[in-house]
């Protein structure tokens, strides 16, 4: 097996992981360093077998989604100018794309990004569930208890980076008013 396939950890898989039309996708740029192929060649391949790649697996970006996705990544990991705007793969897309690669590299890889899709979906269905008993017990108990489910819905959301200060503040000396220090009339 690949030795570079073992360094790919789920959690490196997660955050390749993007919300687009509602779908947690993959975007073929990302599925291709991760299969170490090139792009063109992953995107061939899905053409040469695109009867496999029904529209609800994988979708072109346009051209603004393409470019608020950029600015979303500060790093700019798309080499350069593209002349091609990137595929996004859903989960079932992925997994098809396991039947066309065929390297032993293809097939771990493939393994992690599951194990990703699984995990993200587990962390969604356990904050749901989470939020549902919260809602019973809210209808259950008076307003007494409101202060606590408060406090509990507080913690359950995502945190807020606090706002910077914009500009720069300056230490000095207070200026002193009023009697003339070591000045003898």
């Amino acid at each position: 097996m690949d030795k570079k396939a073992h360094l790919i950890t789920t959690k490196k898989i997660e955050q390749l992981i993007f919300l687009i039309h509602g779908q947690k996708v993959m975007l073929s740029t990302h599925l291709a360093d991760l299969y170490g192929v090139e792009s063109r060649t992953l995107v061939q391949a899905v053409k040469r077998n695109i009867e496999r790649f029904p529209e609800d697996f994988i979708f072109q970006l346009t051209d603004k989604e393409f470019d608020n996705l950029k600015s979303q990544i500060v790093i700019s990991s798309w080499g350069g100018m593209r002349r091609a705007r990137p595929y996004a793969f859903t989960e079932q897309g992925v997994a098809m794309l396991s039947s066309v690669l065929r390297s032993e590299r293809a097939v771990q890889v493939n393994i992690e990004i599951m194990r990703a899709f699984v995990r993200l979906r587990q962390m969604l269905s356990t904050h749901k569930d989470l939020e549902r008993k919260l809602i019973a017990l809210e209808k259950k108990y008076d307003e007494q208890f409101k202060v606590v489910f408060d406090a509990i819905r507080a913690l359950m959301a995502p945190a807020q980076k606090p706002k910077r200060k914009i500009g720069f503040e300056v230490k000095e000396p207070k200026a002193r008013y009023g009697k003339k220090v070591g000045k003898k009339q």
